[in-house]
């Protein structure tokens, strides 16, 4: 394009994304296999600037994908919210929500803050569109908002406001109740994001290393 009439302006805004800062994301095939059972996609580490370009392919590499095959899929979205700060990629996913039965998948939203989910005009509608929903313990700053979207009494009201770790309110059709989820050992291991969990994880696991090559250094001492 640099050679071309007027796209010499073009082709500077792209280099960055083929040859300069931003290159290595978009300027070469995927190394990532589609065709596993789980497929896991994350934005965390890349640039701000970067994030809605790379939202933007996923979920429309993730639509093409579902409507191409009926098939029987399920679509988890972590961190939600940070969706609906953009207006091209909320209006798709409140799209997709629309539109995802009649390809045979569910999708699941979710967000840490619902409050910031629900000032967007997408979000509250992709909230009137779930058939199921549970709201775990809210801050005092977003409990109204939550409120009234959700028709709480003051009493789930309080209840969310007080409720201790995996405890809330589930939502199905018309009917609340308050629910205590327990995670059992192996999967509060897997799950945990506690610093001190994670850190008395790794040294179990530092000591039970050690304490198998030892063990592998006694048995090669024996056989010889």
């Amino acid at each position: 394009m640099s050679g071309m009439e007027g796209g010499a302006d073009i082709a500077l805004r792209l280099q960055k994304y083929t040859e300069g800062t931003f290159s290595g994301l978009l300027n070469s095939p995927t190394t990532v296999e589609m065709h596993n059972q789980l497929v896991c996609f994350s934005v965390r580490d890349l640039e701000d600037e970067l994030r809605p370009i790379a939202i933007y392919s996923i979920v429309s590499y993730i639509w093409n994908v579902v409507r191409s095959e009926l098939k029987k899929r399920i679509l988890v979205i972590d961190e939600a919210w940070w969706l609906m700060q953009h207006e091209d990629s909320a209006k798709f996913i409140f799209a997709l929500v629309k539109r995802c039965r009649k390809y045979y998948l569910g999708v699941t939203t979710i967000t840490q803050d619902v409050n910031d989910f629900l000032v967007s005009p997408y979000g509250q509608a992709i909230v009137n569109n779930s058939a199921l929903q549970m709201l775990l313990r809210q801050s005092p700053a977003a409990i109204d908002l939550i409120q009234k979207t959700f028709v709480l009494t003051e009493g789930e009201k309080y209840l969310l406001l007080e409720s201790g770790v995996g405890e809330g309110i589930f939502f199905a059709g018309n009917r609340h109740a308050a629910i205590k989820i327990v995670a059992s050992y192996t999967e509060d291991q897997l799950i945990t994001t506690d610093p001190r969990q994670l850190l008395e994880i790794a040294e179990a696991k530092k000591e039970f290393d050690e304490q198998r090559e030892a063990e592998e250094e006694e048995t090669e001492i024996t056989n010889s």
